[in-house]
């Protein structure tokens, strides 16, 4: 055990069934990892191009089509990459001259640093608030599309899914750690896109979009455009091999296959409206005991605002958050520190559809039982 780090040993009652909290890559269920090892000999090392992998494609675009409730013409299309590749693409392809971003925390800013670098495109139209709050996104005849994260992961701020009043742009969602874990109704965004590693329980390295008619139209009509796109981000080039239950290089066949076990389980369970009820538990949970509590309190002020994926805690700043989470992790309790750049004395806790909330009510008491012993 590090020197630094008080000698405070949970007993067995406040140890949950599994520790993993983290706001990063989810925890992934045994369940789902069994089932890989399982389908190993046939599926991993196999090529992305033969029925073994392109059934698991296949599967995962017609399970986010049913979890989703995309109505006709909405269609499931993914890539190599992550959420920052993603926008990469999106500033080659979905947006013609100027993007509105909302920017509330580390993640939505960093698209918007992506848009005002391109120099294809006229500088974009930036609306922020400070963190713990959020914007609310403007119609504009000067902007084609509008651009904000479902989820800020950075504060544990959420916000509602809905088209700017007035507006005619695209909307495009980021939902990276909101998808599965919070209520979106699909009419209202043009696209919905994520890295599977949160809500769906899984690895990195693929990105996955649900893309509206106009948002499929928009790609052909700035294809056409000739505007120069590297092949690796056309989005075109994205659709098309999506059709064929593919993608354009060699994907993460892990990833892949824990995401659609992640999806099945979750429409096994009573899908969207399952997944979400399960989520809104959690965060009963941890906020009502955040709230209760005498040394921690709820970052996010507005309890509509609060997200019910990632919460944020403030400590008293007499209890130092570092040292709670240091403690926490020699009990084999990990990922609880509190986003780095935000330099809050907080802990930042997930509660994506794949933790138990049972364990989010022991992870309270076992943060408890540290406090006291550490105010003693």
């Amino acid at each position: 055990m590090a020197s630094d780090v008080p000698e405070i040993q949970l007993p067995p009652e406040l140890r949950p069934t599994d520790g993993r909290f983290g706001s990063g890559p989810s925890k992934v269920r045994q369940e789902a990892v069994a089932a890989l090892a399982a389908a190993a000999p046939t599926y991993l090392g196999t090529s992305h191009r033969q029925p073994t992998v392109k059934n698991v494609v296949r599967r995962l675009r017609e399970g986010l089509t049913q979890l989703f409730s995309l109505p006709d013409g909405y269609e499931v299309v993914l890539s190599n990459g992550g959420t920052t590749a993603f926008w990469d693409a999106a500033a080659f392809g979905l947006i013609e001259r100027r993007a509105q971003h909302l920017a509330f925390g580390e993640f939505s800013s960093k698209f918007a640093a992506v848009t005002s670098a391109a120099p294809f495109l006229e500088a974009p139209q930036v609306i922020e608030s400070s963190p713990g709050t959020h914007p609310e996104a403007e119609a504009s005849a000067d902007v084609d599309a509008y651009a904000f994260p479902h989820n800020e992961t950075s504060t544990g701020v959420a916000m509602e899914v809905r088209r700017p009043a007035g507006a005619e742009g695209l909307v495009l969602i980021d939902a990276t750690s909101g998808a599965a874990g919070l209520p979106v109704d699909p009419t209202q965004f043009d696209v919905y896109y994520f890295a599977p590693q949160k809500g769906f329980a899984s690895d990195g390295g693929v990105w996955i979009a649900a893309m509206s008619p106009a948002a499929l139209e928009r790609v052909a009509r700035i294809k056409a455009s000739e505007r120069w796109t590297p092949p690796f981000l056309d989005l075109s080039t994205v659709i098309e091999n999506s059709r064929l239950d593919q993608t354009y290089n060699t994907p993460a066949l892990t990833t892949l296959f824990l995401t659609v076990n992640q999806l099945e389980w979750i429409l096994e369970n009573g899908g969207l409206a399952w997944s979400t009820g399960r989520c809104d538990r959690s965060a009963e949970i941890v906020y009502g005991w955040a709230d209760a509590s005498s040394y921690a309190s709820p970052f996010v002020a507005d309890k509509g605002d609060r997200s019910h994926v990632v919460a944020t805690i403030d400590l008293d700043p007499a209890l130092d958050a570092t040292t709670v989470a240091k403690v926490l992790r020699t009990n084999g309790i990990v990922d609880t520190e509190s986003y780095r750049k935000l330099g809050r004395n907080q802990l930042r806790i997930a509660m994506f559809v794949a933790i138990e909330p049972d364990d989010l009510a022991t992870l309270t008491r076992a943060i408890d039982y540290i406090a006291e012993r550490l105010a003693a």
